[in-house]
């Protein structure tokens, strides 16, 4: 279900159901939650990026199959689930990036929202089409959507189900990139790449200063205060400042 390669401090997370387009059933989330907490808690590995197996999907969504079997009150266990998996990716203290082939819809797109940021190749398509089956979205959707895309925009695409391509999904900021379906794994590794030569404890402390935005504004300027404290006392403070005055790259211990 879950397809993992680690090499150079990445790990590629596939999720590897093609002929279901990739959709998120009970197996899928168990071994996501374990893949991340596999990611968390190996120090080589400094970065992740997450994608779909095959050319015609990221996540296509939920397994809904089960849902008229499902006994009613089931239903907020299910959300909960979920929305408790994809929080511990958006609060991972090690970069996530969603490199999107094709659909993301319904749980896909929550996924991909739960990303750090995301990375779409030209035949992506993104939407959350829950309302259809008179439902809303459960892993986040109605939460993280708004904070990317504006609340207007989030309101719209929730409620009247659309899809949308990977050209208006770049427009409104959805994701932040667009390339070729070919090129897609290697933008997506060439980002990381950067990413993981940075100090590791100042990239920690971005995630979790920019995950305190948004929320009361005291609280968001009290914990950037607090993590430029804790890189500011870091050995590799020293080394990027000295690198910096040396004209030189820096080589930071923590990455």
């Amino acid at each position: 279900m879950i397809h993992c390669d680690i090499a150079d401090g990445m790990m590629i997370i596939t999720i590897n159901r093609p002929e279901k387009l990739n959709a998120l059933n009970d197996d899928v989330l168990n071994e996501l939650n374990e893949t991340i907490s596999l990611l968390n808690d190996d120090d080589s590995i400094k970065g992740a990026i997450i994608t779909g197996a095959g050319d015609k999907a990221f996540v296509a969504g939920a397994d809904i199959a089960g849902f008229l079997k499902a006994p009613n009150e089931s239903g907020e266990l299910l959300a909960k689930k979920g929305q408790d998996i994809f929080l511990c990716i958006e609060h991972s203290n090690k970069p996530i990036i969603a490199a999107i082939n094709g659909y993301a819809l319904g749980g896909g797109c929550e996924l991909a929202l739960s990303c750090h940021f995301r990375i779409a190749s030209e035949n992506a398509k993104f939407g959350q089409p829950e309302i259809n089956l008179g439902i809303i979205p459960g892993y986040g959707g109605t939460q993280r959507l708004p904070k990317i895309i504006g609340k207007g925009r989030a309101m719209e695409m929730i409620m009247t189900g659309k899809t949308i391509d990977s050209a208006e999904a770049f427009s409104i900021g959805l994701v932040n990139h667009v390339c070729k379906q070919e090129e897609l794994m290697g933008h997506a590794k060439s980002i990381m790449k950067t990413i993981i030569e940075k100090s590791s404890i100042a990239i920690a402390q971005i995630i979790k200063s920019i995950n305190a935005s948004g929320g009361e504004e005291k609280s968001g300027y009290a914990t950037e205060a607090y993590c430029f404290g804790e890189a500011f006392r870091t050995d590799d403070m020293k080394e990027g400042v000295t690198a910096f005055l040396e004209k030189r790259k820096p080589d930071f211990k923590n990455r």
